[in-house]
């Protein structure tokens, strides 16, 4: 038993004893007794209630910090049961309670981190609520930090319309908006509803498109300057070498024969890596200077049977099992274009079913959501996933005798008729798709 427990209970005997002796002295007639023991036994309640009060008002005074998130207290464990779990209670609510800021803080930190504008809904009784919304958000809009929702109906009156016409749900639009009245422009908006139980809360997320736009020409330039010095530096360390050596022989009075053999053999050398850079350049302006499709109304089945026809002997030659599923469609677009685009696809499978046993590449012709797709599989060696993000690089290669333009200039193509070239990797072998929108 605990020394407050057996103060308190002390008192109450006490209080009992007294009470004891002052109703027997008043069966006695001896009042003044009787007075005397009353007060002795009302004293002992008086002190236990106060004694019992204050362990209460010590834990009522705890809970009420931690209804209130007031944990500026240090109270200590007393020899009390009460006390002393309400001060275990006390800690471990503010150990949660430090944790949870800690958290927040992190998070917030993260999403303040973002180059994307981000805020965030609470979804309350009286309509919707700022939870968080990060610095890029209100850059972008040009607005001040509102903790109601509604005060940007105002501030930004086209985006509030533009929220309010997703209901809250889940979204994916572009759109163009003007902001302070200046020239209109182009941002791509994404909502996410996320709810449980007792909250709901909407996401958004805000982009500019011509930040975009920018980020994917820089990365593709830096790219594509990767790429050129790296094959000038190849090509014109060896040639500037073999020229000092050739200004070195040219300067002695007498020329042996072997120093001309020598000078005979560096000329040779110089000519094939004049080539190569030659043929670099010209591959660089195929993909740069892509001429524009003529437009014509052509039957896709006609453009593989053709790309089929010209491949027909390499195909024999390396024993291809060609399966082809060809619906007869029609589209608006540059034959030549199309069916090189086609052949480079084909070239790439036959380099990757080299060294199989069984050798499949397989096309197929189908319409998927109203859009016309041209698909070529094949059974290969497949796509590492070190490599994926590179394979439409320009001059990016994994064969010797490459030149990286191939997958290029057919992406470039098909971009050109308002397409796109998709690339999915199998669980054996690659799959390309030639996706025609319209």
């Amino acid at each position: 038993m605990n020394s407050s427990r057996f103060v308190w209970l002390i008192f109450i005997l006490s209080a009992i004893v007294s009470g004891i002796f002052a109703f027997d002295f008043y069966l006695q007639h001896k009042l003044i007794n009787c007075l005397l023991f009353f007060l002795v036994s009302l004293t002992c309640i008086i002190l236990a209630q106060n004694s019992a009060l204050s362990y209460i008002q010590k834990t009522e005074k705890l809970l009420l910090a931690i209804q209130k998130k007031d944990f500026s207290l240090f109270p200590k464990a007393e020899d009390n049961n009460l006390i002393d779990n309400a001060v275990k209670l006390y800690y471990q609510t503010k150990e949660e309670h430090l944790s949870l800021s800690s958290y927040k803080l992190l998070y917030e930190e993260i999403l303040n981190q973002l180059e994307i504008g981000l805020i965030i809904l609470s979804k309350k009784s009286n309509g919707w609520e700022i939870f968080y919304v990060n610095p890029v958000f209100l850059e972008i809009l040009e607005i001040p930090k509102y903790n109601s929702w509604n005060l940007y109906e105002h501030k930004i009156s086209e985006f509030y319309k533009i929220i309010e016409q997703t209901n809250y749900e889940n979204s994916q639009e572009f759109f163009d908006i003007s902001i302070n009245e200046n020239t209109k422009q182009s941002f791509s908006l994404r909502t996410k509803k996320v709810q449980n139980v007792k909250n709901q809360f909407c996401i958004i997320s805000l982009e500019s498109v011509q930040k975009i736009i920018e980020q994917k020409e820089k990365l593709a330039w830096n790219n594509l300057m990767k790429v050129i010095s790296h094959e000038l530096l190849n090509t014109l360390t060896p040639v500037n070498s073999l020229i000092q050596n050739m200004e070195y022989i040219a300067n002695q009075d007498i020329i042996e024969k072997e120093d001309q053999q020598d000078m005979k053999e560096s000329l040779m050398i110089i000519n094939s890596k004049s080539k190569q850079l030659l043929n670099f350049v010209d591959d660089y302006r195929q993909v740069a200077e892509l001429p524009k499709p003529v437009f014509k109304t052509i039957s896709l089945k006609n453009i593989v049977e053709s790309a089929l026809n010209f491949l027909k002997q390499e195909f024999e030659k390396n024993q291809i099992t060609m399966i082809n599923s060809l619906e007869d469609q029609t589209i608006l677009a540059d034959q030549k274009m199309i069916e090189r685009c086609l052949i480079n696809l084909y070239l790439n499978a036959l380099y990757a079913v080299a060294d199989n046993s069984e050798k499949i590449i397989k096309t197929e012709i189908k319409i998927y959501n109203k859009r016309t797709v041209l698909s070529v599989e094949d059974n290969g060696i497949g796509v590492s996933t070190e490599i994926r993000d590179k394979i439409f690089l320009p001059f990016f290669t994994t064969r010797i005798t490459g030149s990286g333009i191939g997958l290029t200039l057919s992406k470039s193509i098909i971009e050109a008729h308002r397409g796109y070239l998709n690339y999915r990797p199998l669980e054996k072998g690659s799959l390309f798709e030639m996706w025609f929108l319209e």
